[in-house]
Parts: structure tokens; C-alpha cells; sequence
């Protein structure tokens, strides 16, 4: 291995465990809303990670990221209020398995997905701060998609969702759970991801 070569590994690694000391922080780092969700960004790690690393980086993110929501639903690295009352009311190894599906599985595609996403806006020739742009808002996009449709499939029945549900359709549930949340972490995630990826750029880790 060229010094060169073990010169970028190194980065790298460091650059990953960066990146899951800040998801670690961020966990705790939630603004509440209604019906149990929150405002999160956590997702601009993986964006980074994906733009950085590609696909490994961006599954390898995208899955710490999943573990420490998953553990969230056991008071672990903050609480998930939402996820507590789910597993509260449902203790089973099932659900849990469920539960793991929606929380892990998931953000281990979106960090996949972002990945492919960063490499398409390459080809482009579109400047970086934009290549980094669109793939913070895809990031956080499909995060949002992923989480809420496997809420629904998943849970739906559920006492806890038939409650928040409220005799709503499916639809309006979801639009009026992650309105602003979605709005908020897309715009944040897109103009975070997009600066993060000019200045990795600048150090040569992109």
C-alpha cells in the first residue's frame, strides 16, 4: 500500500468516526413536535458520508444512524417518544424485529440512496456546493419517505397509531405528522450537506 493510499484510509476512518461521535451528539439534540415525532438532523451525516465515501460511507452512516434510533426506543442515547410508547405497549421480539426494519434497515437504504444520488449530480457537471445540495435534500427526502410509510405499514393498527391517526386517512396523517419536520430537515440538510461537501473539497476528502 502506497503512502498515498494509506494516507486517504486513515482519513477516512477518522472522517466515519467523526461522523458517528456527531449523529451520537445529534441524537440528543431534537426539536419536539406533535403526535410524537421530532426535528431531527441526522441525516446530514450520512449525506456526508455518501458524498464522501460513496456507498460504503453512506450505508456504514446510514446504519449508525439506524442503530441509534432503533436504541432510542429503549431510552437508549435519548429517548424516542414515539418509539418508547410502540415498544412499551408492544414488548414483544416481533415488534422489535419490526421495529428494527423501520429504524435500521431503512436508513441503511438511504444512505445507499444518497450515495447513487451524489454520483448522478457528478455526471452532471452541476458545481459541488449544488451536487451537495440536492443530495442533502434527497437524504433527508427519502429519510422522511422511508420512516413514514413503514410507520403506517407496520404499525398502523397499532393502538398508539390508531390514536394518533384519529380517524384520519392514511395521507393526511402523514401530512399533518411531518409537515414542517420534513420542510425544516430537508432545507437544512440541503444547505448543510451542500457547504460540508465544498469544504471537505478544500481538504481533500471529496
Amino acid at each position: 500500500m502506497s503512502q498515498n493510499s494509506h494516507r486517504t484510509k486513515v482519513s477516512r476512518m477518522t472522517l466515519l468516526a467523526l461522523l458517528v461521535a456527531v449523529l451520537i451528539v445529534l441524537a440528543y439534540v431534537n426539536i419536539p413536535m406533535p403526535f410524537g415525532l421530532s426535528i431531527t438532523f441526522n441525516m446530514i451525516p450520512v449525506a456526508i458520508a455518501a458524498m464522501a465515501m460513496g456507498i460504503p460511507g453512506g450505508m456504514i452512516i446510514g446504519g449508525a444512524f439506524g442503530l441509534i434510533s432503533f436504541l432510542q426506543c429503549y431510552g437508549i442515547f435519548g429517548v424516542s417518544g414515539m418509539g418508547v410508547a410502540l415498544v412499551t405497549a408492544n414488548p414483544g421480539f416481533g415488534f422489535a424485529c419490526l421495529m428494527f426494519v423501520q429504524r435500521f434497515v431503512s436508513r441503511v437504504l438511504v444512505g445507499l440512496l444518497a450515495a447513487l444520488v451524489f454520483r448522478a449530480m457528478k455526471r452532471t457537471k452541476a458545481p459541488l456546493y449544488v451536487q451537495g445540495l440536492v443530495t442533502g435534500f434527497c437524504s433527508a427526502f427519502f429519510n422522511t419517505l422511508f420512516f413514514m410509510s413503514l410507520l403506517v405499514i407496520l404499525f398502523g393498527t397499532t393502538e398508539y397509531m390508531q390514536n394518533a391517526m384519529a380517524g384520519r386517512g392514511i395521507l393526511a396523517y402523514i401530512v399533518a405528522s411531518v409537515g414542517i419536520n420534513a420542510v425544516v430537515e430537508m432545507a437544512v440538510a440541503a444547505v448543510v450537506t451542500g457547504a460540508v461537501g465544498t469544504a471537505l473539497k478544500k481538504a481533500r476528502l471529496l
